[in-house]
């Protein structure tokens, strides 16, 4: 009984640790048919002037392969000469904060331990005691029409940052979860 329990727990912590934590934003010229675009390039990335996480070679393969990965296997053929669109990518990496809770006890709710609303949960009521400071990343990629000189697509993904090597790692996910919001699939 003792083991079944480890394993279910073990299975419990697995799954929610496999959970992304990244949220993932998108916007495109909404009456474009990008289904037009054959052939794609790169462009430089834009120089950020945030924290230098991401301005180093491993980064750059990180995202430059999963990116030719995602978008060749949409349908699109690398190409260094005319190519129809041109992407390029922007990472920021800036601080925040964000609020700290604590609760009251158990059952209860309210600073003193009482409260008139009984059943506010096993935690009492939250209620906020400081701020944290949190680093977070974005990494921001854009697709520019080659012709009209302008950009077309704009997806981001943002996400704390527990550990620089941990963020650098995860590029390739993040990219992965980018592409799912390109319109051709």
């Amino acid at each position: 009984m003792k083991k079944l329990w480890s394993i279910m727990l073990l299975g419990a912590i697995l799954v929610l640790g496999s959970c992304s934590s990244y949220k993932y934003n998108t916007t495109r010229v909404q009456t474009l048919d990008f289904s037009k675009y054959k052939t794609y390039g790169w462009l430089p990335p834009v120089d950020s002037l945030s924290k230098n996480y991401f301005t180093n070679d491993i980064a750059r393969e990180n995202i430059l392969s999963s990116a030719n990965h995602q978008l060749e296997a949409r349908g699109l053929r690398y190409s260094k000469e005319n190519p129809d669109v041109l992407f390029r990518y922007i990472t920021i990496v800036n601080n925040k904060s964000k609020m700290v809770y604590g609760n009251t006890g158990w059952g209860f709710g309210g600073p003193w331990g009482f409260s008139p609303w009984w059943g506010y949960g096993w935690g009492g009521r939250s209620y906020p005691i400081g701020k944290e400071k949190v680093r977070y990343s974005h990494l921001i990629i854009e697709a520019v029409d080659r012709s009209s000189n302008s950009v077309v697509w704009q997806a981001r993904g943002s996400g704390e940052i527990t550990s620089p090597e941990r963020a650098i790692n995860n590029l390739p996910k993040v990219v992965e979860g980018i592409f799912k919001e390109y319109p051709v699939k």
